[in-house]
């Protein structure tokens, strides 16, 4: 898992565009945005390594998962739906992998 967060992280630099593309348009500072989440997810993925804070990063990956499935992954399939977009069905397969994760975060929280 902790691979799969500083990968992840580390996306969020090689490929801003991506995330950029997605951000609710009512959030501010999107760049700014996407670099922070980047940076927090590597930081998160780190501290996954240490089993002396295992613990709290799996806790803080379950709440970070929380906010970005409803301020992220919710209005992006609305809005895809709205809008009619063609990638509408990637925004609805990505809600359910929320859990997924979230699920996989558990597993390490309740080691």
């Amino acid at each position: 898992m902790s691979g799969f967060y500083i990968l992840a992280g580390a996306n969020h630099f090689i490929n801003p565009s991506f995330y950029l593309s997605i951000m609710p348009e009512w959030m501010p500072l999107h760049e700014f945005l996407v670099y922070l989440s980047g940076a927090t997810e590597i930081a998160l993925g780190l501290l996954l390594i240490p089993t002396q804070t295992r613990k709290v990063a799996s806790l803080f990956i379950i709440a970070m998962l929380v906010v970005f499935f409803f301020l992220i992954h919710i209005p992006m399939a609305i809005s895809f739906w709205k809008e009619s977009n063609p990638l509408l069905w990637v925004a609805l397969v990505r809600l359910p992998i929320q859990f997924v994760l979230i699920g996989w975060a558990w597993m390490y929280l309740k080691k």
